[in-house]
Parts: C-alpha cells; structure tokens; sequence
C-alpha cells in the first residue's frame, strides 16, 4: 500500500459533522461523497482528483460513528495521514478499506498542495516537495489485510459469514445508511 499525490491540509479535531454533514445521511453513499467538508470547504469536494491525499492534525475523525469514513474512499482520495486519529474513526477507515495511518508530526511537515508519499507497509511518509521524511506509527499487519481485502464486509462475504450484498436496481430508492462497527 503505497501513495504518491497532492496533499490537502487540515487541521486538529476535524469531526465527522464537517466531513459528512447531517444535510446527506440519506443519499447514496455516492452521493454522499459531494457533501464531504461542505461546511468548512464548500467548494472542496469538486477540487478533489482521484488519489489525493489528506493530511490532518491531532485527533482526526472525533465525533461519531458515521460512515465518513466511506465518503472519503468514495471520493477517490488515497489515503490519510495524520498527527492522530480517533480510535473509533479510525476503525471505520480500516472497515471501509480506507487507508488511515498516525504519524506524528506530519501537519508540520506539509503545507497544502505539496507531494506527499506515503508507504503503509514501511510505516514511512515524505513530503517529496521538501524532502522532509517521517516516521508513521506501525499499522497492524492483520488491520492492513483487512484493508487490502477490501473492508470488513467484503471479507465477510468472501468468508461466507454473511449473505452477499443483493445487486442494486436501478430504479431503486436509497435508504438510511448505517455504519460498520
């Protein structure tokens, strides 16, 4: 697992109110995606390319258990690297296979719109516009299979723990989405 894009900044205590607003609960997840940082960012979600990179401060994701976490996978982004993560957030990134690392320092190290590189398996993050290398927290190597696996329902399925997800219909409404634990 290993990243290599424009980085967008942001800083501590970001809460999953302002990356999945309350205005998109009952959206497609899809849909949902357009609304991410709305309140803070309005414009943001439309900027995004495919395969950015946030970088966050210290307690990334605090709030509740909403899947934020599958609205930023769903927007194409690659990945987050931040100071710190919520733990509970952070499960939700893992469940949703959308990769989430800690390392320490990394706010300070990049300002908006530089290169960063991110390796998960080397626990190694650097900022390829200044040089700057850091050291990521070890992401634990059966979370990372997870991941790899595609998220926690997947796996599932795969293992025949649970039924697989019944195609959708076109013409089928969306319902409430509710989050992986």
């Amino acid at each position: 697992m290993k990243f290599k894009a424009r980085a967008w900044k942001f800083g501590d205590d970001i809460n999953t109110d302002l990356i999945l607003p309350n205005v998109a609960f009952y959206l497609t997840p899809e849909e949902q995606a357009k609304y991410v940082f709305r309140a803070n960012r309005p414009e943001w979600a439309s900027q995004v390319q495919a395969g950015d990179i946030i970088i966050g401060g210290r307690n990334f994701g605090m709030g509740s258990s909403r899947p934020a976490a599958r609205s930023l996978r769903n927007l194409g982004l690659a990945c987050l690297v931040a100071d710190s993560i919520n733990g509970l957030f952070f499960r939700n990134c893992v469940n949703f296979a959308f990769p989430a690392i800690e390392c320490p320092g990394v706010s300070d190290a990049f300002k908006e719109g530089e290169i960063a590189q991110v390796d998960m398996r080397r626990n190694l993050v650097e900022n390829l516009t200044t040089g700057v290398q850091l050291t990521a927290r070890i992401f634990p190597p059966k979370l990372l299979a997870l991941l790899e696996a595609g998220g926690l329902y997947p796996l599932l399925e795969r293992e025949g723990l649970i039924a697989p997800k019944p195609a959708e219909q076109p013409d089928q409404q969306a319902g409430p989405v509710a989050s992986a634990i």
